[in-house]
């Protein structure tokens, strides 16, 4: 509520807390008519993609469809005062954005450092700001891990940019991958199976996911997981030709990496 430039609707989803979330959701709604404050209960289990998702889209049942904006925020976040009028900025100069957001920041040791594991056109799922024809456009958010990755291919697909600005710095809370459970180890492989990554390009993101993370046992759990959705036939969440395009930019990445 602090921000330059404030959205017309803001939906809180309280989802399975068992602190004072509620009350505190309470009080602001009382004091700013734009909030609303709803319940969910999605499963106890925090399994990444899915359990997030599922808790934006129940928030957007209460929206209707007319925005020019559409943003998903994690409650572990501190924005800077001018996050939206700096995203509302660069949409009017650029209308060919579809996805934008600013980078992460963590606490260490040095004060509040930069914390972007993915490429740098990459924005994190915790802070994703969609422009509405943009979010038509790739049928919405997908309940599964990888969907904060399907969404950026599919609006390329769809001929949008996908832009981080590198003067919007967010703080993050709550590291990334705190509290996922151990049974989301092999989801990274089937994430890659139902994006239609193919087996050699899984292997390749699997290879680079284990240096950058001096884990072996990171590629092992992804082939693991790989194989078991191939097994168990599970369903794609892209279509055949969104399936080429994303593997021929995959290719094109894996490419201009090492030439």
């Amino acid at each position: 509520m602090n921000q330059s430039l404030l959205p017309a609707r803001i939906v809180v989803v309280n989802d399975n807390s068992t602190d004072g979330t509620a009350k505190v959701i309470t009080g602001f709604t009382k004091m700013y008519p734009q909030i609303l404050g709803i319940e969910h209960s999605s499963e106890d289990a925090h399994l990444p993609g899915s359990k997030v998702v599922e808790a934006f889209l129940r928030g957007l049942e209460e929206l209707d469809d007319n925005y020019e904006l559409l943003v998903k925020l994690d409650a572990d976040l501190v924005l800077p005062g001018n996050y939206f009028e700096q995203i509302a900025a660069h949409l009017k100069s650029d209308p060919t954005t579809g996805i934008v957001g600013g980078f992460a920041y963590e606490r260490s040791h040095n004060g509040w450092e930069r914390n972007h594991p993915m490429k740098e056109d990459h924005v994190r799922g915790g802070f994703k700001a969609y422009t509405r024809a943009c979010y038509e456009a790739i049928g919405g958010l997908r309940a599964s891990i990888g969907w904060d990755t399907i969404d950026e291919l599919l609006a390329k697909y769809h001929k949008f940019d996908v832009t981080t600005l590198s003067n919007l710095h967010v703080q993050h809370l709550r590291p990334t991958g705190k509290s996922y459970v151990p049974s989301a180890k092999k989801l990274q492989g089937r994430a890659m199976y139902v994006m239609r990554y193919g087996f050699i390009i899984s292997l390749i993101a699997s290879l680079k996911m284990a240096w950058k993370q001096k884990n072996f046992r990171v590629l092992i759990d992804n082939i693991k997981g790989y194989k078991e959705a191939s097994q168990i036939g599970l369903p794609f969440l892209i279509n055949e030709e969104e399936g080429k395009f994303v593997r021929n930019l995959r290719w094109r990445g894996i490419r201009q990496a090492l030439f």
